[in-house]
């Protein structure tokens, strides 16, 4: 069971690649949030991160000691390239983590090869520039069942006891192709009628935790869902978040990113 004092869970947007770090004025508003997150928080003495960016055919965890950066994007400058994040791994949090997803029927496995994705490194510099928190990263399940990303989180939920910071690293709104179009700044009522469903479900007192998790499970049903979110990876972070705590979260970002409402999500 958790403690009393159970570490933070968080959903948060992470922006469009790599543009957060390299000033890009549509993410602002982002920007000045996760600076501001640290000082609000308990700070972790690690930070198990859940991006949007890894599937697997089973839950992995990054294992090495010393991961490299993946620079998963295209097409931007060259300084993006440079962009250094030198946090340590945590083998033997990656060891618990399959530890407890093993013991709750859920397979997992250990990669020692890969490093982290920008969906780690981008918010993470700018919520602790120091890079002196050790950080472990757990993929998706291919398939992108809602249910076993709920079970996941779930399974995790003992780690609250340990001060280890769970971010959920996606995108409320991940539709590129409007992200990128020339209208993406209009008023967006599809936009802001799945963001208003979104947060009625993680933050409504008065829904019990089936009701929730059945809301959350069947969110292609939600309205405009799958004009939001074509494929589903960018909100399956908030799944496992969900599991970790199954109760109603704090709304503690609601502004626009890119030019599309966009929300984040505290425990």
């Amino acid at each position: 069971m958790p403690n009393d004092d159970p570490s933070t869970v968080l959903f948060i947007p992470h922006g469009g690649g790599p543009l957060p770090l390299l000033g890009d004025p549509r993410h602002r508003d982002l920007i000045s949030f996760l600076q501001r997150l640290p000082s609000t928080i308990k700070k972790p003495s690690a930070i198990l991160v859940i991006s949007a960016h890894w599937e697997e055919q089973v839950a992995t965890i990054t294992s090495n000691i010393s991961p490299p950066l993946i620079y998963d994007y295209f097409g931007f400058p060259d300084e993006a390239y440079k962009i250094q994040y030198p946090a340590a791994g945590d083998p033997v949090l990656a060891n618990k983590i399959a530890g407890l997803l093993t013991q709750h029927g859920i397979k997992a496995n250990l990669d020692e090869q890969r490093g982290f994705d920008h969906g780690m490194f981008v918010p993470l510099k700018i919520m602790y520039p120091d890079a002196q928190i050790p950080c472990v990263q757990l993929s998706l399940v291919k398939g992108l069942d809602p249910q076993t990303h709920i079970d996941i989180g779930k399974a995790l939920a003992n780690l609250r006891n340990d001060n280890v910071l769970i971010l959920g690293s996606g995108f409320s709104f991940h539709n590129l192709r409007e992200l990128l179009s020339q209208t993406a700044n209009i008023d967006d009522e599809k936009n802001k009628a799945f963001e208003n469903w979104l947060i009625e479900t993680c933050t409504d007192e008065n829904l019990s935790s089936h009701e929730r998790e059945q809301r959350l499970i069947k969110w292609a049903e939600a309205p405009f869902a799958r004009y939001c979110h074509p494929r589903v990876e960018h909100l399956l972070p908030l799944h496992i978040c969900y599991g970790c705590c199954e109760t109603q979260s704090s709304l503690v970002f609601n502004e626009k990113i890119l030019g599309k409402k966009a929300s984040a999500y505290l425990w």
